[in-house]
């Protein structure tokens, strides 16, 4: 078992031996999936970059939110991916690659900023087609690339802001088991507790926006393709498209990241406490945390992949309607661009 024996504040007494960090240190699982999932989000990024300007779906703040989406989750991966690696690579012994936590801390906010970044992307997400759809004459103009990509550095200073927090004295970050990668404390201590907690509750209150916001917009969908106007109000196959987008995001981000952000909850809520004051946790506590952080890591490798196979052209192979559609789009260019209550992005 590791103690801290003087060292910074990052370090906590680990349940590993010396045995067990030398059987698992092996870098090459954690390098293949980091570079699945670097591989995965630039080739979403290629093909976002050559998404067409105009046409049938022109470019709309929904794409540049996904493009901020995707380029945060290779920046993630990239980030806490490199560190993973070399720590393997140094038989996860933390205290002789960085006995002042200077790492630790980085990693700890790099680990909190990429993960909220995506949830609260993905409610921004949300918003956007929600007012697109149920209000899209009278929703705020998001509708400039300006002002997306600004909604998108707006985001990331939350996050960051949030990530922060234990730097100024709420919350600590510390080695987790097995020793290669740092994250909040779950300790019994109230500053520990509330960052713990607030950190779950920001993640978890996004994805229930998302969730909210999204059933809203598909009933509104439905409502308008089986509705008494709907051949006057059919949606146009860019805004199925986004939706569909949307959805699989949202179901990627709810089965990765909630699981770890109620373990968190119930953790620093548990009584008595799951952690000593100094953050020591049970063997089981942290292998239970380690399995659910790997779980919501795969909302970065996943992400991209939903928009990759959920485009108009897989779709079209899947749904013959749509691609028969945009051929009468296409012929009849005014029919299709009549006013009507889903028309504006």
């Amino acid at each position: 078992m590791w103690s801290n024996a003087s060292l910074g504040p990052c370090f906590r007494a680990i349940n590993i031996t010396l045995e067990e960090r030398q059987l698992i240190a092996s870098p090459w699982f954690p390098a293949t999936f980091c570079v699945l999932g670097l591989s995965s989000n630039l080739v979403a990024l290629g093909v976002l970059a050559s998404a067409p300007q105009g046409g049938l779906c022109p470019r709309s703040p929904f794409l540049t939110l996904l493009c901020g989406l995707v380029l945060t989750d290779f920046l993630g991966l990239l980030v806490t991916g490199a560190i993973v690696v070399s720590q393997h690579a140094a038989l996860l012994d933390w205290r002789a690659t960085d006995p002042g936590c200077r790492l630790c801390r980085f990693m700890g906010v790099a680990m909190v900023f990429f993960g909220l970044c995506p949830l609260l992307l993905g409610a921004a997400m949300a918003c956007e087609r929600f007012l697109g759809i149920t209000r899209p004459f009278s929703r705020p103009a998001l509708g400039s690339p300006r002002r997306a990509w600004a909604t998108v550095a707006l985001l990331w200073a939350l996050a960051l802001g949030l990530g922060l927090l234990p730097l100024l004295g709420l919350g600590r970050y510390s080695v987790q088991y097995p020793g290669s990668w740092c994250f909040l404390t779950l300790a019994a201590r109230p500053r520990d507790a509330a960052f713990g907690l607030l950190f779950a509750l920001l993640g978890g209150l996004s994805v229930a926006l998302s969730f909210l916001l999204n059933t809203v917009s598909v009933a509104t969908l439905c409502r308008v393709y089986h509705g008494r106007e709907a051949a006057q109000q059919r949606p146009r196959d860019c805004e199925v498209e986004m939706m569909v987008q949307l959805l699989g995001i949202m179901v990627v981000a709810s089965v990765c990241w909630v699981p770890l952000l109620v373990f968190i909850g119930q953790t620093v809520l548990r009584m008595p406490p799951a952690g000593s004051p100094a953050g020591q946790l049970s063997r089981a506590t942290e292998r239970q945390l380690l399995i659910y952080l790997r779980v919501a890591t795969w909302n970065q490798i996943l992400d991209p992949w939903v928009y990759i196979l959920f485009r108009r052209a897989v779709l079209r192979r899947l749904h013959p309607r749509l691609s028969a559609r945009s051929r009468s789009q296409s012929l009849h260019p005014r029919r299709a661009s009549r006013p009507a209550a889903l028309t504006p992005l």
